[in-house]
C-alpha cells in the first residue's frame, strides 16, 4: 500500500483534513551473523531491510493516543495519563509500551491518531516488533517536538518497552538496527558498549534470499526467556569457581572449558558454548566479508547454523530442514537460521543465477517433507528509521 493510499485510509477512520499529517517509518532487519548473544555483550553483524513498518499520524489535542491498524480491526485509545495500564492488550502494548517509557525519560507526549502499516512479515523472525517500537518511538517523540533525535536512545528505550513493559527479554540488536541501520550496509556492533562500524555489503554475483518457513514464532511463548536464563545461570557458574567476567562473549573457548567440570552436565555449558564460539565467527565473518570471501563467509554461516541446531538448540524441524535442504542446492555457498530461532527464517548466500532453482527445489522437498510450503523474500539493505516526506509521496 502506497503512503497516499495510507493516508486515504487513515482519514477515512480518523476524518479529512491534511493539515498535521505525518508519516514515520522503521524496518525490519535480519542478522547475517551472531545469534543470541547481543544480551551476553557479544558482536552481532545485522543489515536492515528494505521492508518497513509505517505509521501516519496526525496530533489531535487530546490526552489519548489512539491506534489503528491496517491488517486487524483492532482499535486502541490509551490515555498518556494511564499508560502503564495497557500491558495486557492483545494488540497495541507494544506501542504503549514505548509512550511510556519515552514519557518516563523526558519526551513530551502529546495526544495523536495513528495508523500502522506492517511490510516485515508477522511472526516471521524478521523483528516486525522491533521495527513497530522504533516507528513509534520516533513517531512520538517527533510530534512531542523534539527538534532532534538521539537514535542511540531511541534504541535503548525501545528495547526497555519490550523488556520491562511486554515482558520480552530481547538484547538490543534489532532495536538498533531498526534504529540506525544504513543503505547498503550491515552494522558490526558490539552489544556491550554499542560502538559500531558500518560494512559495505557487496556479495557481487551472489544475493541473500529470506526463506520464511512459515512455522509459528512467537518469542513471548517460546524459550527464548529460558535461553537467556539458561545464559545467566553459565556465567554466575563460571564466577563462582574462579572466573570474573562480565559477560560470556568475554570468555576464550580455551577458558570456557576448564569450567566444563563445574557445569555437572548441566545444558546452560552448551548454551555457554555456542555464545563463546559464535563470538569468534561474527569476528571473522567481518573480516572475510570484508576482503571478499564469500565462500569462507558462507562457511561461517553454516557453522553458526550448526552451533544453533546442537548447543543452543533454537531451531527446530522446520528450520533444520530448510538448511539441510540450501546445502544440497547448486549456487549456495552458505546458509543459516536468522533471528531468534524457534520457526522464522533462514538466510542463504546464492548465486544470482542460481536463484530460480534454489526456490523450486527449496518449495518441492520443504513441501514434501512439512507438508506446507515456505516463503520467500529479497531485500538490499536499507536504512533506519525515519520521517517520510509526504510531500514528495502526493507529488507522484
Amino acid at each position: 500500500m502506497d503512503l497516499n493510499k495510507l493516508i486515504e485510509k487513515f482519514e477515512e477512520i480518523y476524518g479529512s483534513g491534511g493539515e498535521g499529517i505525518r508519516a514515520f517509518q522503521a524496518p525490519g532487519r535480519i542478522n547475517l551473523i551472531g545469534e543470541h548473544i547481543d544480551y551476553n555483550g557479544g558482536h552481532v553483524f545485522p543489515m536492515a531491510l528494505d521492508m518497513n513498518n509505517t505509521i501516519i499520524a496526525r496530533p489531535n489535542n487530546s490526552s489519548f493516543i489512539n491506534m489503528a491498524v491496517t491488517s486487524l480491526p483492532n482499535r486502541v485509545s490509551a490515555d498518556i495519563e494511564k499508560l502503564e495500564s495497557y500491558k495486557n492488550l492483545e494488540w497495541g502494548n507494544y506501542q504503549a509500551g514505548v509512550a511510556y517509557m519515552l514519557k518516563e525519560a523526558g519526551y513530551n507526549i502529546v495526544g495523536c491518531d495513528l495508523l500502522y502499516h506492517g511490510e516485515v512479515p508477522y511472526g516471521a523472525g524478521l523483528s516486525s516488533s522491533a521495527s513497530i517500537e522504533v516507528a513509534t518511538a520516533v513517531c512520538l517523540a517527533s510530534l512531542g517536538g523534539a527538534a532532534s533525535l538521539d537514535m542511540k536512545e531511541i534504541a535503548v528505550l525501545s528495547q526497555r518497552a519490550e523488556n520491562e513493559y511486554v515482558g520480552m527479554n530481547c538484547g538490543i540488536m534489532d532495536q538498533f538496527i531498526s534504529a540506525l541501520g544504513e543503505k547498503d550496509h550491515a552494522l558490526y556492533l558490539d552489544c556491550a558498549n554499542l560502538e559500531y562500524e558500518k560494512v559495505p555489503l557487496e556479495l557481487g554475483e551472489y544475493t541473500i534470499v529470506i526463506t520464511n518457513t512459515n512455522a509459528a514464532h512467537k518469542l513471548t511463548d517460546s524459550q527464548y526467556n529460558t535461553r537467556r536464563a539458561e545464559c545467566e545461570r553459565a556465567l554466575s557458574i563460571i564466577n563462582e569457581n574462579g572466573g570474573s567476567y562480565e559477560y560470556l562473549c568475554d570468555i576464550r573457548i580455551d577458558e570456557l572449558e576448564k569450567y566444563e567440570k563445574y557445569f555437572n552436565g548441566d545444558l546452560s555449558y552448551k548454551r555457554a558454548r555456542h555464545c563463546v564460539t559464535e563470538e569468534t565467527r561474527v569476528k571473522a565473518a567481518v573480516n572475510v566479508l570484508k576482503s571478499g570471501d564469500l565462500q569462507s563467509f558462507g562457511k561461517l554461516l553454516n557453522e553458526a547454523n550448526i552451533s544453533m541446531r546442537d548447543d543452543y538448540e533454537a531451531t527446530g524441524q522446520e528450520l533444520d530442514t530448510v538448511f539441510d535442504i540450501a546445502l544440497g542446492i547448486d549456487g549456495v555457498v552458505g546458509s543459516r537460521m536468522t533471528g531468534g530461532g524457534f520457526g522464522g527464517c533462514n538466510i542463504s548466500i546464492v548465486a544470482k543465477d542460481k536463484v530460480e532453482g534454489f526456490m523450486k527445489t527449496m518449495k518441492e522437498k520443504y513441501t514434501k517433507i512439512i507438508g506446507y510450503e515456505p516463503s520467500f523474500y529479497f531485500s538490499d539493505a536499507g536504512a533506519g528509521a525515519g520521517e517520510i516526506m509526504i510531500k514528495e509521496a502526493k507529488s507522484n
